[in-house]
This record gives structure tokens, sequence and C-alpha cells, in this order.
């Protein structure tokens, strides 16, 4: 059979399995690779809609995204109905994604240990006079996606309230926070009192399914991590 023969143009699809459309109503999560190219394509050939031909060219990477973004606008207009312009939108398009990923890595560092953290907060606490009181959101990847100051008190001591910790980690959907405050008078020793809130954050943040990975009294000089010494 010839291929003319089963062609299927795309506006002849139910329109829910269109991809624009499907973009629409289901949200781009909801594509495969070929259709999110075929958006990009817009259009295919005589014989090849454009699913079928964003999958060709895909099929020519191997299926791998990471080798089609090495291609050259000059090889992908070899395919039979890909001219310059959606040679170029291919190239954007994926170029756009590996700055993306390169910003997201700067702007989300990952944190798997408690250096990383005291790192972090240098830029926030070094030079304080007066203690604060900080919290860390992370991702299931350990990665940072906020840094929030939760309260500032006087030169021996500051006030963390459960609610106000863990309100910010809630509405950013965080799988788990890193808190971190400061001893402007350079004793790293945990208080009474700091080991008291560090439990009593820790049951909190079980209770919301959102791990308290590690607790940090800092200084200029260095640091104090709860979980290095086993108080977690």
């Amino acid at each position: 059979m010839d291929v003319a023969e089963y062609y299927s143009s795309i506006t002849q699809w139910a329109e829910q399995d269109r991809p624009r459309e499907k973009l629409l109503q289901k949200g781009v999560s909801a594509l495969s690779n070929a259709e999110l190219i075929a958006v990009l394509l817009r259009s295919g050939t005589r014989r090849l809609n454009a699913v079928d031909l964003a999958k060709t060219i895909l099929g020519q990477a191997g299926n791998d995204l990471n080798r089609l973004a090495k291609m050259e606008p000059g090889d992908l207009m070899k395919f039979r109905g890909v001219g310059e312009a959606k040679a170029i939108a291919i190239v954007s398009a994926l170029e756009l994604g590996r700055r993306r990923s390169e910003f997201e890595s700067v702007q989300k560092p990952s944190i798997t240990r408690s250096a990383d953290a005291y790192a972090l907060m240098k830029s926030e606490l070094l030079d304080k006079k007066r203690e604060e009181f900080w919290v860390l959101l992370l991702n299931r990847a350990n990665r940072l996606t906020g840094r929030i100051p939760v309260s500032t008190g006087g030169v021996s001591g500051t006030v963390a309230d459960p609610k106000i910790i863990f309100k910010p980690a809630l509405e950013a959907l965080a799988s788990s926070v890193i808190l971190v405050h400061n001893h402007p008078s350079g004793n790293l020793q945990p208080s009474d009192a700091d080991l008291k809130l560090t439990r009593k954050l820790k049951a909190a943040g079980e209770l919301l399914e959102i791990a308290v990975l590690d607790h940090l009294i800092f200084s200029d000089e260095g640091y104090f991590s709860f979980a290095d010494e086993g108080l977690l």
C-alpha cells in the first residue's frame, strides 16, 4: 500500500488528539516529545503529517533529545518538509531548554551536606550582630527552592514559630527544609532552647510530611550541625 493511501492529516484527527488542542486542554506535560516538536513544525509534508515528521526526526536522533539538540539547522533541513524557519524554531526551542536547565542549576544549587548549607548562608549571616532564624526550602532532589528569613531577635536570642517556619514550606510544596540560625557570640554549642526547638520542629515536619534535614548554628568562624552530630 502506498503511504499516501493511509496518510492522515492532523486536521482529520479528533480535536483532543491534535497536539495544539491537546496542549490547551490537558497541559503541555500531556504531549509526547514528538507532539511537542510537531507544534513547532506546524505542518508536515504531503505524505507525513507533522507528528509523523517529528517522529522521523526524533528517530534519526535515536529518540534522544540531547542528540537532537546537537543538530544544526542545516542538519534538520535535510528532512523533507523542514525548511529554514522550522529548523530554526526547533534549534531555538532546544536552546531555550538548555539555558533553562543551566539557569536552574545556578539558581537552585544542590545541598547534599551541612557545609553546602553553611556556604549558602554566608552571604546572609556573616557579621550579623543580632540573631536571625532562616529556613531553606528544598525539593525532592535536594535543590534549593527558597531561602526564607523567619525572624530577627536580639543579641542572645530569636523566636522561631513553627507556623511561620512551615507556612512558606507548605506554600512552596517543599519536600524538606534545613533550619539555620546564627550565634553572634560565636558560641557554637546548642542551648537547651535550641535542642527543644529542634525536636519540636522535627516532630511538626513529620506530621506535615516535610523532613527537617538539619539545623545549623551559624557563626562567622564555623557552624554546628545537628544532623552531623546525630541530634536529629
